[in-house]
């Protein structure tokens, strides 16, 4: 079973044509996350922020491998 993903939630859609896209909505929910992710941590000493951007680099990656399925 494969682990949920945060971008798991953001709809992609197949244009004519055949790119995957993301629609306004849904970035703008990804940026709003990923900002409120970093007001979060803004002042936690405890918090990796090498670690912090690995993870959203993971999430790109995910978000990335979804579109190019859909495509497939």
């Amino acid at each position: 079973m494969s682990q949920e993903r945060a971008t798991d939630g953001i709809p992609i859609l197949v244009a004519s044509d055949g790119q995957p896209y993301i629609g306004c909505d849904a970035a703008v929910m990804l940026l709003r996350a990923i900002a409120a992710t970093c007001r979060t941590n803004a002042h936690d000493p405890d918090v990796d922020l090498l670690a912090a951007a690995e993870a959203i680099d993971q999430e790109a990656d995910a978000l990335a491998v979804r579109a190019i399925a859909h495509t497939a």
